[in-house]
């Protein structure tokens, strides 16, 4: 026998969501999570776009209400990092990095994903003032204010026109003389007036005591300037957490992994959730949605081996 019906990786909203129903519906279900139950919702400063907290809630806050809410219906917790997966049989094994194995019958796979940083000075320490990896969650908080978008790609352009609608002026600073984006985005940027656009530079550093003051710039000539700006969205991508995955059978070129409209992936008995899925939109409440779906879908796999 299995030592659980289903095990769930990474505590994050798509996690934590899972959990609520498993244990909700009964099921002998366990989360793991190596740090802090959260995920990207502890980077998460403020958050004004999860329904049901009118006044906005921190992502601290949210994160310790799912955490209490999965609490409530008794879902086992622990703290521990998976060091890889075998999926290759009926009964799943989750193989700890303390050298523990656990078994299970069904897994929810929601180990998230991360921006991709600058790793410049300051960006770290000014994250969530002033220094964002998210136009929807914080554009409304830049209203009237002047921001720089770091990219060019899809994303960075297609943000860029967004954060126009609340800032008073967006630099895109891209390090090439051309943008990457698709030709109608371009064009998009373009023709907006809010719009300016700094060519062949990348950012030194992000300035700023208490909140972000400006951004330090480097030209390829090896010229230095600075530009006054009271936000920084740095997108230039992200990368998924995808250490643990069997990548063959899993994931895409990417690193992601590819499922259903139901969360299932390839193998029998596997879910994924969040942002660890490939997909478009990463938000916390689809996160959180896709979470219920994949725990509902892990539940009519699970009805089916009883059968």
């Amino acid at each position: 026998m299995p030592d659980s019906q289903l095990i769930i990786i990474g505590g994050g909203p798509a996690g934590l969501t899972a959990g609520i129903y498993a244990a909700r519906s009964g099921l002998n279900a366990l989360l793991l999570e190596k740090g802090a139950s959260g995920g990207q919702l502890m980077n998460s400063y403020w958050i004004d776009n999860y329904p049901g907290f009118p006044e906005g809630i921190s992502g601290f806050d949210l994160a310790e209400k799912m955490v209490s809410q999965a609490e409530r219906f008794k879902l086992p917790q622990k703290m521990q990092t998976v060091a890889s997966l075998d999926l290759g049989d009926k009964i799943k094994k989750v193989n700890l990095e303390n050298g523990r194995e656990l078994t299970c019958n069904s897994i929810i796979i929601t180990t998230g994903a991360r921006p991709k940083d600058l790793g410049v000075p300051g960006e770290k320490k000014l994250t969530g003032k002033g220094v964002s990896y998210c136009a929807t969650c914080d554009g409304p908080f830049f209203k009237n204010q002047e921001i720089a978008v770091i990219g060019g790609g899809n994303t960075a352009v297609q943000e860029a026109d967004h954060l126009s609608r609340f800032a008073s002026k967006v630099t895109i600073v891209h390090r090439r003389n051309k943008l990457k984006a698709d030709k109608i985005l371009q064009e998009k940027a373009f023709a907006n007036q809010k719009i300016e656009f700094i060519w062949d530079s990348v950012v030194t550093e992000i300035t700023g005591n208490k909140e972000v003051d400006g951004i330090g710039l480097q030209n390829k000539k090896g010229e230095e300037s600075t530009l006054p700006v009271k936000g920084v969205f740095i997108l230039i991508g992200i990368k998924p957490n995808k250490e643990i995955l069997p990548l063959n059978i899993l994931a895409n070129q990417s690193g992601f992994i590819k499922t259903d409209q139901e969360m299932c992936a390839s193998v029998p008995g596997v879910m994924a959730a969040g942002d660890i899925r490939d997909k478009e939109i990463r938000q916390i409440v689809n996160a959180a949605g896709e979470g219920a779906v994949a725990c509902l879908a892990a539940q009519r796999y699970l009805a089916g081996l009883e059968k």
